[in-house]
């Protein structure tokens, strides 16, 4: 079962499904949002039992009535058989209650006030009233019958009780049915309320997953787009040796088509694992482990065999000490920065400088001097270095970029550590 809001659709918790009968028919038709509503709801099994106790609470209470008239020679013959006459109709009414709950109550006062016997009918109504309706109807009508009361025992005084008690207990009745009535709609809209709050916070819980699957996508795309362009830039500069250079030493062919070959194994093998944790919606654990900052030297001996000049000043003393996740990001960080030089500022000598101590924080540095000659311009250049500095930031630290005043350009992060 569910509902629309909105643009969304919304569960609705199944906590009386098959057992609507057991239901109010206004709260089961709350409840219950994908039936059609055509006009009035249909009595559910549990209303027509009520309707039924109630009906025959009137008929007893009538009954009960007419047996006080007969025994009270002080009324008239002919006001007994109109008092009767009124009391069945309201008797008959009570089956209405549902329909018309403001105009039967309302029609209750006048009767009551003439017949002795509707007194019961007279009651259902109030009781129907303060379900149904909210309190300033209950007010009005219950306030018109507590007002009359004393002037109808004035007139038609109870054969049995004296005046006062007589009053002091039409009240008590009348306050007792209006706050029994009260506390019967309280519950429906805790009923209707505790359904409201569980659909929100089954709505919210679900806009929390799609949250966080597209947080998670997005941080396979970053890492799709580190892990990808390092390998495709390895291979984009060792196809270019090849083409500009077919004269080259058989040596130094083989050795390029081998990167080349490594390059597109590694490049498949990682695109490989990011579509797997796409399609499993979660990572694999199996799979192979994420690289950390003792990595980092293999980096450098990658890039260095793809033909990059790259001095690494690894000045921390156990890069096993540092945490994955920040080893993880520092790797990611200088993994990108290389790319990015090998792209823009090709045959230059980069410098990565890694320094840092539990407490003080790591800082990753990544220089390259300016480029000899015009460098084509590279598509899509930017966006490398916007996903640093988002992950540097959800890590916890900070990313910087820019030109140096030689002409240079300098990467530095610095990431949390301990």
């Amino acid at each position: 079962m569910s509902t629309v809001t909105g643009d969304r659709t919304a569960k609705v918790p199944q906590v009386f499904a098959g057992r609507r009968w057991l239901l109010p028919s206004a709260v089961a038709d709350e409840l219950d949002p994908d039936v059609e509503r055509r006009g009035r709801p249909r009595r559910t099994a549990r209303d027509w039992v009520v309707d039924v106790c109630c009906f025959l609470l009137a008929v007893a209470i009538g009954l009960a009535a007419v047996q006080s008239l007969d025994s009270d020679s002080a009324t008239p013959h002919s006001l007994a058989v109109v008092d009767q006459l009124f009391g069945v109709l309201a008797c008959g009414a009570v089956w209405l209650r549902r329909r018309w709950p403001v105009g039967l109550a309302v029609a209750m006062i006048p009767v009551g006030f003439v017949s002795n016997t509707a007194g019961g009918a007279a009651m259902v109504a109030v009781f129907t009233l303060a379900v149904h309706r909210p309190f300033r109807y209950v007010a009005w009508v219950g306030g018109a019958q507590l007002v009359l009361a004393p002037l109808f025992f004035w007139l038609r005084p109870d054969p049995d009780l004296s005046y006062a008690a007589a009053v002091v207990f039409t009240e008590l009745l009348t306050l007792t049915v209006i706050g029994w009535g009260m506390f019967v709609r309280s519950k429906r809209q805790l009923m209707l309320s505790l359904r409201d709050r569980a659909r929100r916070a089954e709505t919210e819980a679900e806009l929390r997953a799609e949250q966080a699957q597209r947080l998670a996508r997005e941080a396979i795309a970053r890492e799709m787009h580190d892990v990808l362009a390092h390998r495709l830039t390895l291979l984009s500069v060792h196809a270019g040796a090849l083409e500009f250079r077919p004269d080259a030493p058989r040596e130094e062919v083989a050795r390029a088509a081998g990167v080349i070959r490594e390059s597109a194994h590694e490049a498949l093998q990682d695109l490989r694992e990011i579509i797997g944790v796409l399609r499993a919606g979660e990572p694999d654990d199996t799979g192979r482990p994420q690289p950390t900052l003792g990595a980092l030297d293999a980096l450098v001996t990658e890039s260095r065999e793809a033909g990059m000049k790259v001095t690494l000043a690894n000045r921390v003393t156990d890069p096993a000490t540092v945490p994955a996740s920040v080893g993880r990001t520092a790797y990611r960080i200088a993994q990108e920065a290389l790319t990015n030089a090998r792209k823009h500022a090709p045959g230059t000598e980069v410098t990565v400088t890694v320094t840092g101590t539990p407490g003080e924080g790591l800082v990753i540095v990544v220089r390259n001097p300016p480029p000899e000659g015009e460098v084509p311009h590279v598509p899509g250049s930017g966006q490398g270095l916007i996903g640093l500095t988002e992950r540097a930031t959800l890590a916890g630290g900070r990313l910087e970029h820019g030109p140096e005043a030689g002409g240079g350009f300098r990467v530095r992060a610095w990431l949390p550590w301990g």
